[in-house]
């Protein structure tokens, strides 16, 4: 008796537990799915490129000597504002001053010498043709003479030189500008035997600037000449400055294997607000177009399933020709119970909004993902898969600095 009571209770606890879920299941409601969708509307589409570079005066004159001595007297100092042949600086001109006496004085011998082998020359000449003196003498008189002849003309040569040496202690400047670096004081020596010592930076107009931008070789490929670019710098964090992209320079400059190219951008500075040698973190817009009919990108990632939308849905694929799938960049939209491929058009694009050029028209609607009552995305876009996060600590691929909007 006991052990019937004990199967009894058993069976009716399985049944009540069977009936109970039975009961709550049926009852509990279907998810229902939820379509989201997004309006085709006009916008602005643009890429950009950033890069860091430094400003610089568009034309830059080092201004040296070709002669050693002692700077005797400068007329310029820093933010001195200089015209083209303006005396900016002299140097000490004794010595030079006595190489020339002595070379004037040499060139006097040498024309002494000169004319007096000359006249003997012509003598000579007139008694050779005349039989009175041999051959050799008037060989010899004619070597003398020639020889004379080629010293003077050297002496000459060497005044020259010592001349121009001395109007080489009058340091002039080369260009209208400014003065933007001074190195050297009154009384201190240079020394121009191997190199030319520069005494002075002369920047030709800061109202026209020039940055000189280093450009990541991942993201050279797309800046081009012409291209807007605004930038800033530290000095006014709150004034944003505009400029064009005016060269790509072919040369690479690699620094810990990271490869980069110069990129020049004119920078107007009418208010002289950019100084040489400020840091600029630049923009260049490397696409950009305005009022152009926009669809989010993640559009193009959705494929609707019957499995994810169940049976009572019509799924429409783009239609095919000669056999082939015509379709390159699919839209997905929906009409009631049925979903409807569109082949669509399309141009640039930022990862977030993409062209459309032809096949859709502005209002109208797309799909971009499928949700169920719940919340719960049961149909989206193809990449929703892979996870966005990253590693901080793991390196980032070349190019990494691109930034669109």
């Amino acid at each position: 008796m006991k052990k019937q009571s004990k199967w009894m209770i058993a069976a009716i606890v399985v049944v009540v537990i069977g009936g109970c879920t039975w009961y709550f299941m049926k009852s509990a409601p279907k998810a229902q799915l939820v379509v989201k969708t997004e309006k085709i509307v006009k916008g602005d589409i643009s890429n950009i490129v950033t890069a860091t570079g430094s400003v610089e005066a568009i034309t830059q004159v080092e201004v040296g000597t070709q002669v050693s001595g002692i700077i005797d007297k400068i007329y310029v100092d820093f933010n001195s504002v200089v015209k083209k042949g303006q005396l900016i600086a002299e140097l000490d001109k004794e010595v030079l001053l006595s190489e020339l006496s002595s070379v004037n004085a040499d060139m006097g011998s040498a024309k002494t010498e000169y004319e007096y082998q000359k006249k003997n020359f012509e003598r000579t000449e007139q008694l050779y043709k005349k039989e009175l003196v041999s051959e050799t003498d008037f060989e010899t008189a004619s070597y003398t003479y020639q020889k004379a002849k080629n010293a003077y003309e050297k002496s000459k040569f060497n005044v020259e030189k010592a001349k121009r040496n001395l109007s080489y202690a009058m340091i002039k400047s080369p260009i209208d500008g400014v003065v933007i670096s001074r190195a050297v004081d009154e009384g201190q020596t240079v020394a121009a035997s191997y190199s030319t010592p520069t005494l002075f930076t002369i920047a030709n107009d800061l109202s026209k600037m020039q940055v000189v931008a280093n450009v990541d070789e991942a993201d050279l490929g797309e800046v081009k000449e012409g291209q807007r670019v605004s930038f800033t710098v530290d000095a006014y964090p709150n004034d944003v400055f505009e400029g064009i992209v005016t060269q790509v320079r072919l040369e690479a400059t690699t620094t810990s294997n990271v490869v980069t190219y110069e990129v020049i951008v004119n920078a107007p500075n009418p208010e002289l607000k950019l100084k040489p040698g400020l840091t600029a973190n630049i923009s260049i817009y490397t696409t950009e177009k305005k009022g152009i009919l926009l669809v989010p990108a993640k559009a193009f990632r959705f494929t609707p399933t019957k499995e994810v939308l169940g049976e009572n849905t019509e799924i429409v694929p783009v239609e095919q020709k000669d056999g082939k799938d015509s379709a390159k960049h699919v839209i997905w939209q929906k009409n009631g119970n049925v979903f409807q491929a569109k082949n669509v058009v399309v141009g640039k694009s930022n990862g977030v909004s993409t062209e459309i050029l032809s096949g859709l028209k502005e209002g109208e609607e797309v799909i971009v993902e499928v949700t169920a009552s719940s919340g719960e995305v049961v149909a989206k876009t193809a990449d929703s898969s892979k996870s966005s996060e990253t590693s901080p600590f793991m390196p980032q691929r070349p190019g990494a600095n691109k930034n669109k909007k």
